[in-house]
């Protein structure tokens, strides 16, 4: 692999690769670099294994072991050594290819897995819940009901397990070496043969093992796709269901609903599991400041909107898989109504010198909603890769500054910003992209143009605009918070803390404008109408009604 060497040699990015408006470090510019996220997209597929160490512990690999000699064993007439070994890898879509393949094989497999204890009650209540899960013959006579609390502290200690550790992720990715290993197919070099022979019960050598065996397995997973590019659809297919389903079967868990304090990574503390339910979730906000007696129902008014707005949204069904879409749509709403809920607490901001911002900041926020949902679903992880890559600019500027000038608060400030631009600690695959606008450069404008908005654009956006972008990195870091259900898939959710912190009729129409922004939102997410009916049931009531603009 040839590494394009740097153009940028001054700046805060020097040491970068530079084309155009766009820098990439030089690992990241060989357009070889291609982050794999296997706990959204093939833990799923692997669900089965996972589920048994978890209730069995990390011995029952030996039972897998067993199960996987057993089955080679008796398909071996079919004189397919090299598939039959290569699909017993634990992969749930690959069972399902294996049964596709070899008729009458499914019974053998299920009967293999009884027999090794592989398939406890539990597990096929669990398997037998999901609906379209692949190899459903696992399940046996399991129906497909929803989980209950049990099945579902299951699946999170199956989750949690191998973002925990390290060791449990390795073993569940070293089922195809030990299934070609009995074949006689496993190929690789002295080292890693000698290292593998004793592994996993040298603890002496385990971790070096650990390490191996990821890297063997993602290296392997690279070939298959270079091979055939859809090898993992079915997988990638079943992942969304996966992730779509447990959203429907349990609620967020957010940090102050918990004792413990939250952790990122592998040292994430497990939480209980709760049943999604309906019930209200109030944003929890500081208390207002005086403000005119015809304008006191605003800030009450808007937090119920944002409330509401969060409840539609999370007592619908999600499509956690492309939780992107989700974050951004949700974070951008929550922002604004976070801006406009601290701005109704202050009187003296309710006119255009002070609130300008508000105006700008909410007719922006409607073109970018607007305008992304007529683009490409990706949009909206370029969108926070956009923001992310302006958080590592902004962290290497911040390490300009004189060494005996930075205060404890500055450094504080400049490890928060390298946090938030999510680059690896090792690998910097992180690319600034100092064009305008996370478009392409496109600016306000053309999006408003384009959206069917340039007379809103003109007449109040030009007026306000100097408030600052709303940039994913800011958004992530003051509206959103880690949803602590590790079953959502370790997404983002809206956050309920707000921060502490007289022209009525102005005040009035930025509420006017967040109602029908939320509604917005709600609408380019298709909400479940029923989610949002309930979630907005109080505008029915006698002493509420909706802004006149609705």
């Amino acid at each position: 692999m040839n590494f394009p060497k740097p153009n940028q040699h001054t700046g805060p990015l020097a040491g970068h690769v530079r084309k155009g408006r766009v820098y990439k470090s030089p690992l990241a510019a060989t357009g070889m670099l291609r982050p794999n996220d296997w706990f959204k997209d093939d833990l799923p597929d692997l669900l089965w294994p996972a589920l048994v160490i978890a209730e069995q512990g990390n011995e029952s690999v030996h039972r897998f072991i067993s199960w996987q000699q057993a089955v080679q064993e008796q398909l071996a007439q079919h004189g397919e050594t090299t598939v039959i070994a290569e699909l017993l890898d634990g992969r749930l879509t690959h069972l399902a290819d294996l049964a596709g393949k070899f008729p009458g094989s499914s019974a053998i497999l299920f009967e293999e897995a009884s027999r090794y204890g592989l398939l406890s009650a539990s597990i096929r209540r669990v398997l037998g819940s999901y609906p379209f899960i692949p190899a459903p013959w696992l399940a046996g006579e399991s129906q497909h009901t929803p989980p209950e609390l049990a099945e579902l502290q299951l699946i999170q200690d199956a989750l949690l397990g191998v973002l925990q550790d390290g060791h449990r992720e390795a073993l569940i990715k070293c089922f195809r070496t030990w299934s070609t290993v009995h074949a006689g197919t496993f190929r690789s070099d002295a080292r890693t043969i000698q290292l593998l022979k004793s592994y996993p019960g040298d603890t002496g050598t385990r971790s070096a093992a650990d390490t191996v065996v990821r890297a063997g397995w993602g290296a392997h997973k690279g070939m298959l796709l270079v091979k055939d590019p859809k090898h993992f659809d079915h997988a990638i297919k079943w992942a969304r269901v996966f992730w779509g389903a447990n959203s429907m079967t349990s609620r967020c868990i957010r940090k102050s609903e918990t004792e413990d304090d939250y952790v990122d990574g592998t040292d994430q503390e497990e939480h209980e599991i709760e049943v999604r339910t309906s019930d209200s979730l109030p944003v929890e906000h500081a208390a207002p400041t005086p403000v005119p007696e015809d304008g006191a129902h605003l800030r009450r008014f808007t937090m119920d909107v944002l409330s509401s707005f969060i409840e539609a949204i999370e007592t619908a069904p999600a499509r956690l898989y492309e939780k992107e879409r989700q974050e951004v749509i949700s974070g951008l709403v929550a922002r604004a109504g976070r801006d406009l809920i601290a701005v109704l607490s202050a009187p003296d901001l309710w006119c255009m010198e002070h609130g300008a911002h508000i105006a700008r900041m909410l007719v922006e926020t409607k073109i970018y909603l607007r305008w992304m949902a007529l683009q490409d679903p990706s949009i909206y992880r370029e969108f926070q890769e956009y923001g992310a890559g302006k958080a590592k600019l902004y962290a290497r500027i911040s390490d300009e500054l004189p060494v005996k000038a930075r205060t404890d608060g500055f450094r504080e400030a400049a490890e928060e910003l390298k946090r938030l631009s999510h680059n690896n600690d090792v690998v910097d695959d992180r690319v600034v992209d100092t064009r305008d606008t996370f478009a392409g450069g496109k600016s306000i404008r053309a999006m408003a143009d384009e959206a069917g908005l340039l007379d809103l654009y003109r007449q109040a956006y030009s007026l306000a605009s100097g408030v600052t972008h709303s940039e994913w990195w800011s958004v992530e870091t003051h509206a959103m918070e880690p949803c602590l259900n590790v079953l959502h898939g370790l997404h983002l959710v809206p956050s309920f803390s707000l921060s502490f912190g007289g022209n009525v009729s102005l005040a009035s129409s930025w509420v006017d404008q967040f109602y029908m922004l939320s509604r917005t939102g709600l609408s380019i997410l298709e909400t479940d109408e029923d989610a949002v009916a309930s979630a907005f049931a109080w505008l029915e009531e006698p002493d509420q009604e909706p802004p006149e603009s609705a």
